[in-house]
């Protein structure tokens, strides 16, 4: 059933504006559940490559396969979620991703003298990107219908606040258990947490009650008017929406290589313990917590999207630089300096992270509501693209020039994406009027 069309149920026209926030949290809690998943395994990183027994190469490839999963799937289930609606979608993605991390934590986990193929191991991430990739879109898709312009920012900032907060419980978890009790406790886990996670999707994601213009529903009209009507063209053709998704891309290439190679870093180049580890990244994931929720809310008030985006990715070029030149004069006393390594990696991963909830938001504004899972799942793929190439760059980059090479690079992606996003409308304003205005 199309989603053009919604059945007025007893339960449906019984929800207020209010239950948009369970709405909210449902959006939340699956976010949260599969980054927890893509974003914390990487931060075993130590352990996936003694317990495997892979090198750097290897390792790259393996943690790509996620990326790589997530990028192929995103825009087949961004059109399924358009068509199907949020509720359908969510919940067999939700589900499926459960079965296939149980699947691992029962045939893809070293035991005893068991080590898996590096083949193995690849496909059983790769089948988890796949099917985790319905997420993304899908919830997104669900808090623009309930919220109105002016509180979507803040609402999909917290939607998108999932993403590093999954993440930072995945770091301090899946470590632990991944060192402790092996690969299949922290796979059962995280299937566990998608498991539960599709039982609250079943329970309070609905459609809302009416029907607006542009295709986007709102509960009793207390959840707001609909954003500006979308844009004539398809998302697919538009070159704002391309435009910020491609800027997204190039901008997630530092905040990867934080997640992905940052365990790595702090091991192998500044002598971090597992704890030391742990708490860093975990402080990363926090720290982009909190700062996509200020800033969906500072743009909401202030209408400058576009402007913040741009901002951010020359802070992260400025960064990352920085990085770049610490790492490469430490020289021999790099242990000594573990301390500053630790603090680097929080702010540039945070900068490099923080305006996630914006420019889903902008994505979003600009192909309308009936369009968004299409259009954020462009966004998605783009930036799931470099999560599978960025894995897959570093080790190469480590092998020509080390680790101040890695930093440099990041840097550099960071300042391309400065030019690559849309400028602000006239006088520094997002409005609904300028909402698809692709210059």
């Amino acid at each position: 059933m199309k989603n053009s069309t919604v059945a007025m149920s007893p339960a449906s026209s019984g929800r207020t504006a209010s239950h948009r926030w369970k709405v909210l949290g449902v959006g939340f809690a699956a976010n949260a559940s599969f980054s927890a998943a893509f974003s914390g395994i990487p931060t075993t990183a130590v352990f996936l490559r003694s317990d495997y027994h892979l090198g750097n190469g290897g390792l790259g490839l393996v943690l790509g396969m996620l990326g790589l999963g997530i990028a192929v799937s995103e825009l087949p289930w961004g059109l399924l979620t358009d068509r199907w609606g949020d509720r359908r979608v969510l919940l067999l993605g939700l589900l499926t991703t459960a079965a296939a991390l149980a699947g691992m934590a029962l045939f893809v986990a070293p035991s005893g003298t068991h080590v898996p193929s590096v083949t193995m191991l690849a496909l059983g991430l790769l089948l988890v990107g796949l099917l985790g990739g319905s997420v993304n879109g899908s919830s997104g898709r669900a808090v623009m219908a309930w919220f109105r312009e002016g509180e979507r920012g803040l609402a999909m900032s917290i939607r998108q606040t999932a993403v590093p907060t999954g993440g930072g419980l995945g770091a301090l978890v899946l470590p632990v258990l991944a060192s402790h009790f092996g690969f299949a406790s922290a796979y059962a886990v995280l299937a566990l947490a998608c498991a539960i996670t599709a039982g609250f999707t079943w329970h309070w994601l609905h459609e809302p009650s009416h029907v607006d213009a542009d295709g986007a529903r709102a509960a009793h009209g207390a959840a707001g008017a609909a954003s500006a009507a979308p844009a004539k063209v398809s998302p697919l053709r538009n070159m704002g929406i391309w435009r910020v998704a491609l800027g997204a891309a190039a901008l997630c290439v530092p905040q990867l290589a934080v997640v992905t190679f940052g365990t790595v870093f702090l091991h192998d180049f500044s002598r971090a313990g597992v704890l030391a580890i742990s708490v860093t990244m975990a402080a990363v994931q926090t720290g982009a917590a909190v700062a996509r929720v200020w800033s969906g809310g500072w743009t909401d008030r202030h209408g400058n999207r576009r402007a913040y985006m741009r901002a951010c990715s020359l802070l992260t070029a400025v960064l990352f630089a920085s990085l770049a030149l610490l790492t490469g004069l430490a020289g021999l006393h790099h242990a000594a300096l573990s301390t500053v390594f630790a603090l680097m990696i929080v702010l540039g991963g945070v900068s490099a992270s923080a305006w996630h909830g914006v420019a889903f938001t902008e994505l979003a504004t600009q192909a309308g509501t009936s369009r968004a899972g299409t259009a954020l799942a462009i966004g998605n793929t783009c930036v799931f693209l470099t999560l599978f190439l960025t894995p897959l760059a570093i080790p190469l980059l480590l092998s020509m020039g080390s680790w101040p090479m890695v930093w440099a690079v990041a840097s550099v992606c960071a300042l391309i994406a400065w030019p690559v996003f849309p400028r602000a409308s006239r006088g520094g304003k997002i409005s609904a009027a300028h909402a698809c205005d692709p210059t």
